[in-house]
């Protein structure tokens, strides 16, 4: 028997899981929703310096996908051996338990070796946890889709799979709560997909976007759906593949408490019937994002549209305005500078990328420069997962004067 059976309970439990430890605080941190465990933590409940406490038991059984009750059974055991120094009273650990224990782990979330893998695998599965802690999972989903506004794909990815791994571990005994908790799996697995495309790695991307619409289907939820087809549009072999599948979003975002989603998905439709030479097409989306945007409120809907401020509405205008040349650029151009003020908001750095392309492929190319500039100093000050595309993107149309700049801009885009 172990020194220490507990710890090498807990050891074992997170080698299931396929996590070093930094990640397993991480997981258990996203179970509770706050970052209060960290990797020395984890090492002193393993070597059994420190017994967790019961509260940190709930969220160390929703990381690794184990039933809490067997775990506060083998902590009991544990702090009583402790206070008695080794008495051979309490001294048996249940080998049954043990098994039980590390073998839900093993088929819940170490399934698979990717963590889309673990989260369709737990989709097919049913049992129970707590609300308060599905309540947690789902509030820290949302809180993800904020920060991708203010950091970049690499400080993201981490997170954002870590949450994945959580709310996978507590799909399998979520209970009455399942569609909630599935529809927040399906976002962050959205955004670890969006992230995963960011950096580079498309095929990894789209499994995480298939998962998303397996999510969507499973809960009855098509605006999930239209997440998935709306990011993967920014990699689609041609805007008219683009259009097909945002043709599809559209659908999935119509009826109530919908607005932010419409207004995002009918952008992007807008942007993609630009660059195919689609005018009135792009121009009447356009005006229909807009008009819908008039009802939405970002903040209160779905969680995933946090992103889709009004900076963010400026910044599809102006990509439209500018691959098509209208004279309404100018105002437009005008009116988001205005409204970015002098303290560029985290949503702004998209902003100020999509407004120095406009200006550039309108012809107004002194401007266009200024702003690719003041673009490149807040891309690398406050990155987002949007600044690379965004670097290539300004890169592209810069004159070959500006050879300098194109160079740093790409440097930042790879």
């Amino acid at each position: 028997m172990p020194a220490n059976p507990f710890g090498e309970l807990l050891r074992q439990l997170r080698r299931s899981a396929g996590r070093s430890q930094d990640e397993h605080a991480q997981a258990i941190n996203a179970a509770s929703g706050r970052q209060t465990v960290t990797r020395r933590e984890v090492s002193r409940y393993e070597n059994g310096e420190n017994v967790p406490t019961n509260h940190t038991l709930g969220h160390i059984a929703v990381a690794c996908g184990v039933p809490l009750e067997l775990l506060l059974q083998e902590a009991k055991t544990a702090r009583r051996r402790r206070r008695k120094k080794g008495d051979a009273e309490g001294e048996a650990l249940d080998d049954m338990n043990r098994r039980t224990i590390l073998g839900g782990a093993a088929a819940g979330a170490a399934v698979a070796a990717e963590p889309w893998g673990r989260l369709a695998y737990a989709l097919s599965k049913g049992a129970r946890i707590d609300l308060e802690s599905v309540s947690a999972l789902i509030d820290h989903a949302a809180r993800l889709h904020v920060d991708e506004l203010s950091e970049s794909a690499r400080t993201l990815q981490n997170r954002v799979e870590s949450h994945l791994d959580a709310i996978t571990a507590a799909l399998p005994r979520v209970g009455a709560q399942e569609r909630a908790l599935t529809i927040a799996a399906g976002e962050t697995a959205a955004l670890a997909g969006w992230v995963a495309w960011d950096l580079g790695e498309h095929d990894r991307a789209a499994a995480y976007y298939r998962v998303t619409s397996q999510c969507a289907k499973q809960a009855g939820h098509p605006p999930l759906r239209a997440l998935a087809l709306g990011y993967a549009s920014y990699g689609a072999p041609t805007p008219g593949k683009a259009l097909e599948m945002l043709s599809q979003a559209a659908q999935d975002v119509r009826g109530h408490g919908n607005a932010t989603a419409a207004a995002w998905v009918l952008g992007r439709y807008a942007e993609e019937a630009a660059q195919a030479g689609d005018d009135a097409g792009a121009l009447r989306a356009l005006e229909q994002a807009r008009f819908v945007y008039d009802f939405a409120n970002h903040t209160s809907e779905q969680a995933w549209v946090r992103f889709v401020t009004p900076y963010r509405m400026d910044s599809l205008a102006l990509s439209v305005y500018g691959e098509l040349k209208r004279q309404e650029l100018t105002a437009t151009a005008d009116s988001a500078v205005e409204r970015l003020g002098k303290e560029l908001p985290d949503s702004g750095v998209v902003v100020l990328g999509d407004l120095s392309s406009a200006l550039l492929r309108g012809g107004d190319v002194d401007r266009g420069i200024y702003v690719a500039r003041q673009f490149a100093a807040a891309a690398e000050s406050k990155p987002n997962t949007m600044g690379r595309q965004r670097a290539q993107s300004v890169a592209a149309w810069l004159p070959d004067t500006e050879h300098d700049l194109a160079g740093h801009l790409m440097a930042f885009a790879s």
